[in-house]
């Protein structure tokens, strides 16, 4: 702050006017402030007491609660609300510090921290506070211990500082430059140039510094370069204070009159968005201070010398009725600063006094203050005595001086003489004999001529259900740490995959899943929602719906679902992946802004909280597909997959299955009711309240639970129309129709939930033991892990079926009911009941569901690996019938690409619909015709295809030639074994970015129809031109020349190609498909590296096939997919003419057995050409050389 505007009479003030203060009380101080005050010679008081003990404060509004004197006479320079503890800290003009405790100013500390100068401010810090004197910053503890003192040049004048992080301070002054010093190091890092010098208050935002000159100006400078990007000519006097909140700054100071400065009733505000000063502010105070005091509105808080203080707001008119009045002890105030928390305010004036107003009795000066640490007693009188004649007391409890002679615990210097390690034995000479070195690192085999250790291993029992696997380590080291992998079954546990040089083509999948059905894999990015997919693809009228839509949107979640749903029906037992659906669903921002999307180290390591997570991807997806298909009738922004509400259902399909219409009845303490209609896609349960202890040995029915969550009853806080605030309401819910599938989350997130599982599947266990005859002793508490044991022959209980016993407390079928009074009759469905109610009963019972649990998905525990989610799911008859032939249910387990059948549930309650569960293909042939290119540059005569005419349009069993170019998102995670072996991890993420399809027969053969560069958003880190012939800028749609599609455009166009039977020819399509997730049947497939392979050889490459078959030198420089389509086409022609149309396998046998001894002796390698061209390329498609 400014001092020299202020008042005349401050600049006659000398530091050697208190030094001889007289105990005589000054005019204008109050006797009342020094009741049993002691004045020591200098005049500093040791005792500061409130005014009354007892002061009435108003709620929300602000008034004096406590007043203290800090030195008597002195004036107060500066004052700080502690940012870290509830104090406040305060300064003088003679250079010394006082901090106040709490509300109640009780003095905590008192120490001098300069003998001449005035303290000008402070900030206080995490270890200590920050005082800035005239050319000294210093760093003290709370106590009054120095950390650091600085010393500034004897020229410097400073006057303000800034903390801009937690370890860089800003200070300015009367100079013309600001220091930048590092507080970790305690020196001066940058210094700053400032164009007007005198710099006396500094604030900053998110956006700017702000400098304000003792010339009326503020500067609003870069946070990087601290260059001048604005500034604001404020007052043509002096500059008194300033802030700034949110868009606004509001600025007080002199103008200049001809007797001299005078204050100015007019705040200058600036709107900071349009950087511009909008309408003054009069006031009816002469401001010297002000403050933003932004609780309920942006308030203002305007001080004058004299004590006066009016709120208003910044953009608004100044009212005289809110003007208070402080009374200061002396004739002015000289300092004022408000709290973090807004709730005190503190004012010092020139007579050394402190006032603090509070707008409630018990202030707190921050939102969330630790505790302070005050001096402890000296606890050595109050010692309890000690009984020499226990022989276990400790003697360290006796307390001993502190002495320089030597102590009888030392250890005499003849016995604690250093001593030599043994030598290291001698490697045995076996070792050394059998040795091979892998560079530097020699390995041998183990002799066994030396025991390993003296722990023996322990045996390992053979268990059938809990097998050895790879993750549990064979060492009994830190099998106590994990004894939890004992427990987790191996069907259970996280199946990896294991790559080798071949990548995936030698890996057994068939050994995790003996089915028919689809698998996913598990090592793309966010995964871990693999299992509900499954659960969506194995509900029939879901499947049905899904695959049925197709819309014109680049990433829509049910197109690219619906792709996915296609891939798992032509599968048979191999895996799909949801590659193209995860790019999609990682490009919608509603699943970032839920926090749906891991980062790949999260989900690597498993920090991820997967059961949060797959139950709000639940609710996200039911969303997100009733959204996408909504928008095909009427568009609609989103709303949200965090709420459960969503607009009408009746234009989406997924929500006519979903959905459940219900009533919010809000009924207020006042009488008033409002009733309001919505709907959810699921419901979430909610469990009893009470203890732990209350709820051991309590049978809670799921049914009523369910009920309970469904019709929910709660109390809270809720807006009411007819009060017109916020008031105590209690919440109904009623259920108006019911859906037809029944979505639950429920909610498993922490042990306490997992608790209640627990005992209530332990207190229905035994009350089924005990119906079927058996008996359990009081005195024995039976866990699940012991059901198997009961379930034997040698147990108590002798039962058909364990599981159904096990499986007891949640029902494989529940009834629910709408009553007339708008209630829900919720109950446990078995096959007792149907057989006793009858099919026809229930169909005339109007209101009647009856729901059969068709899927679970369950998060398994695994703290080595993160834990992972599997699905039960019961797959109905529909789906064994085109899989296998035959009509039955089963329930398999779904662990990703890990699919195996569990114990069957007989369920003969038949599953009702009315919606079509026909699937028609909605991709036509005009996708196959011409489209306009995303590129803006490109031109005609850069085409390098010619589309398909409608007369051209494929047949069952035509030839297409086919190659494609990727690019690299993610690089490859590998790690080096210790015998010099590579393991890969985690494969290279690869995007498809070229596809070219050509003409394999006709007069226009070999001429492409679809030659389509694939735009992504996603970053790309490697281009792999040397082998794609990709290079940077091909995909962008602003600079590229090429034809530029989406990925779904192209491919749909391939779907299409597959649906009507072509077959593909071309060289390494497994990659290829893989890569574009396009799942192609077997026998639509013609792949020359299997045509031209030999069983347990190499795989030969298209060039050396193109360069020994058909005399073409191709790839020369970079690969081109119309080259190798061409190319691949040719050698399956060369295929046909040498094996007579497959005909004479023996004569073939012959030509391949010469390729490789040719391939062995050139090393695999094409003969460098002679010239640019081979003389045979120019006349292998002369139809091509028009195009």
């Amino acid at each position: 702050m400014n001092f020299e505007g202020l008042d005349p009479g401050l600049a006659e003030y000398a530091p050697a006017m208190h030094s001889a203060l007289d105990p005589v009380l000054d005019a204008h101080l109050n006797p009342s402030l020094l009741q049993n005050v002691e004045l020591d010679p200098e005049g500093v008081a040791l005792e500061a007491l409130p005014v009354q003990e007892s002061v009435h404060i108003m709620e929300g509004v602000y008034s004096e609660l406590h007043s203290v004197v800090a030195e008597v006479g002195v004036p107060v320079s500066v004052s700080h609300f502690d940012l870290h503890e509830e104090m406040l800290w305060v300064g003088s003009h003679g250079g010394h510090a006082t901090s106040f405790f709490g509300p109640a100013l009780e003095r905590y500390s008192s120490f001098q921290v300069n003998g001449s100068d005035d303290i000008r401010q402070i900030q206080s810090l995490e270890n200590g506070i920050l005082f800035l004197t005239k050319n000294n910053l210093k760093y003290m503890a709370r106590g009054g211990l120095i950390i650091f003192d600085y010393l500034l040049d004897e020229n410097e004048d400073m006057h303000s500082l800034l903390l801009t992080d937690s370890s860089t301070l800003l200070v300015g002054g009367l100079q013309n430059h600001i220091l930048e010093i590092d507080l970790n190091t305690v020196q001066e890092t940058q210094k700053y140039a400032v164009e007007t010098p005198g710099v006396t208050i500094m604030r900053q935002t998110n956006r700017f510094f702000f400098c304000g000159h003792t010339s009326g100006k503020v500067s609003l400078r870069d946070l990087r370069t601290f260059k001048v990007e604005h500034e604001f000519d404020a007052f043509s006097g002096s500059l008194s204070d300033f802030d700034v909140h949110g868009n606004l700054l509001a600025a007080c100071g002199f103008s200049s009159r001809l007797t001299g400065l005078a204050c100015d009733r007019f705040l200058k505000v600036y709107d900071l968005r349009m950087m511009r000063a909008i309408t003054p502010l009069q006031v009816h105070v002469d401001p010297a201070f002000l403050r933003f005091i932004p609780t309920y509105t942006s308030r203002l808080a305007i001080i004058s010398q004299s004590g006066q203080c009016q709120f208003c707001e910044p953009t608004g008119l100044a009212n005289p009725a809110d003007i208070f009045h402080v009374n200061p002890v002396g004739p002015l105030l000289m300092t004022f600063d408000v709290s973090a928390s807004k709730q005190a305010l503190a004012f010092g004036d020139s007579e050394g006094c402190v006032h603090l107003w509070t707008d409630s009795p018990e202030p707190s000066f921050n939102p969330y203050s630790r505790e302070t640490e005050f001096a402890l007693p000296c606890l050595v009188d109050s010692l309890p005595p000690l009984d020499w004649s226990q022989d276990l007391l400790p003697l360290s409890l006796i307390p001993v001086p502190l002495t320089t002679d030597t102590l009888l615990s030392d250890w005499p210097a003849a016995n604690s003489a250093p001593a030599p390690r043994l030598r290291a034995p001698p490697v045995d000479a076996e070792i050394l004999r059998t040795m091979k070195k892998v560079g530097f690192i020699g390995y041998a085999p183990n002799p066994r001529t030396k025991l390993r250790n003296q722990i023996p291993y322990r045996l390992k029992e053979s268990d059938s259900e809990f097998d050895s696997f790879s993750q549990v380590t064979e060492s009994p080291v830190g099998r106590e740490e994990e004894p939890h992998l004992h427990m987790v079954s191996k069907k259970y546990r996280k199946v990896t995959i294991k790559y080798s040089k071949l990548g995936l083509e030698d890996f057994d999948f068939k050994h995790y899943n003996k089915t028919l059905f689809a698998g996913l894999e598990p090592h793309i990015p966010n995964a871990y929602c693999n299992c509900m997919i499954q659960v969506l693809y194995f509900l029939e009228p879901v499947r049905c719906l899904i695959q049925n839509h197709l819309c014109q949107k680049e990433f829509c979640l049910a197109c690219e679902l619906g792709f996915l749903f296609h891939m798992l029906d032509l599968s048979r037992g191999d895996p799909c992946q949801g590659s193209n659906f995860l790019r999609a669903f990682r490009t919608i921002p509603e699943a970032s802004a839920l926090g749906l999307i891991l980062a790949d180290s999260d989900e690597a390591s498993g920090k991820g909280n997967l059961a949060r997570l797959i139950q709000r991807w639940n609710r996200f997806i039911l969303t997100q597909l009733h959204q996408d298909m909504q928008e095909l009738e009427v568009p609609q922004a989103y709303r949200g997959a965090g709420g459960s509400s969503f607009c009408s259902s009746g234009d989406s399909v997924i929500g006519q299955l979903f959905s459940c219409e219900m009533e919010n009845c809000s009924l207020c303490r006042c009488g008033s009711e409002t009733v309001r209609a919505s709907s959810t896609l699921l419901f979430t349960l909610s469990y009893p309240d009470g203890s732990n202890s209350d709820k051991i040995g309590k049978n809670y029915d799921f049914a009523q639970v369910l009920k309970q969550s469904i019709c929910l009853d709660q109390n809270t806080q809720a807006w009411c129309d007819n009060c017109e605030k916020y008031q105590p309401t209690i919440q109904t819910r009623n259920i108006r129709h019911l859906p037809d599938i029944l979505v639950i989350n429920c909610e498993v997130n922490s042990s306490k939930e997992a608790d209640f599982w627990r005992m209530q599947a332990e207190v229905a266990f035994k009350m089924a033991v005990k119906k079927h005859g058996g008996e359990i002793s009081k005195n024995k508490e039976f866990a699940l892990a012991d059901w198997k044991e009961l379930g034997s022959p040698e147990g108590v209980l002798v039962c058909p079926s364990i599981e159904e016993l096990k499986n007891i407390w949640l029902p494989f079928s529940i009834r629910m009911k709408m009553t007339k009074n708008k209630g829900l009759d919720v109950c446990n469905w078995t096959d007792g009941d149907e057989m006793q109610w009858g099919p026809a009963r229930a169909e005339e019972e109007h209101g009647v569901y009856v729901y059969d649990l068709m899927a679970t998905v369950v998060h398994i525990l695994d703290s080595r690996t993160g834990g992972s989610l599997v699905a039960h799911i019961k797959v109905g008859e529909t789906y064994h019938q085109r899989k296998e032939g035959v009509t039955h249910q089963q329930w398999y387990l779904f662990n990703d690409f890990l699919i195996e059948p569990i114990d069957k549930v007989s369920c003969n309650i038949p599953v009702s619909s009315s919606f079509s569960l026909l699937v028609k293909n909605p991709i036509e042939a005009s996708v196959l015709l011409a489209e306009a290119s995303l590129a803006r540059k490109q031109r005609k005569t850069h085409t390098t295809f010619i589309p398909l005419m409608l007369n051209e349009m494929p047949q069952i069993g035509d030839l297409v030639g086919l190659d494609a170019e990727f690019v690299t998102l993610n690089e490859e995670e590998a790690e080096l074994r210790s015998d010099g072996t590579k393991s890969t991890i985690k494969p290279s993420q690869m995007s498809v970015a070229r596809i070219t399809c050509v003409r394999g027969q006709g007069p226009n053969e070999g001429i492409p129809f679809i030659d389509d560069y694939i735009s992504t958003q996603e970053q790309v880190v490697d281009y792999l031109t040397q082998y794609s012939g990709i290079k940077p800028g091909d995909l962008d749609a602003k600079i590229s020349s090429k034809h530029l599609t989406t990925l779904k455009s192209t491919y749909l166009k391939l779907r299409f190609l597959i649906d009507i039977g072509v077959k593909f020819v071309g060289h390494g399509l497994q990659k290829d498909f893989r890569v574009i997730n396009l799942m192609v049947p077997k026998d639509q497939v013609l792949d020359t590296v299997y045509l031209f392979h030999m069983p347990r050889k190499r795989m030969i490459s298209l060039r050396f096939l193109a360069w020994y078959f058909l005399d073409l030198k191709i790839q020369g420089e970079t690969h081109d997919s119309i080259e190798d389509a061409r190319t691949a086409l040719q050698l399956y022609r060369k295929y046909l003419e040498l094996s007579k149309n497959g005909t004479e396998p023996e004569s073939f046998h012959k030509v391949l057995k010469g390729l490789y001894e040719k391939g062995r002796k050139m090393d695999w390698k094409v003969p460098e050409p002679e010239g640019q061209t081979s003389p045979k390329n120019a006349a292998v498609f002369s139809s091509v050389l028009a195009l």
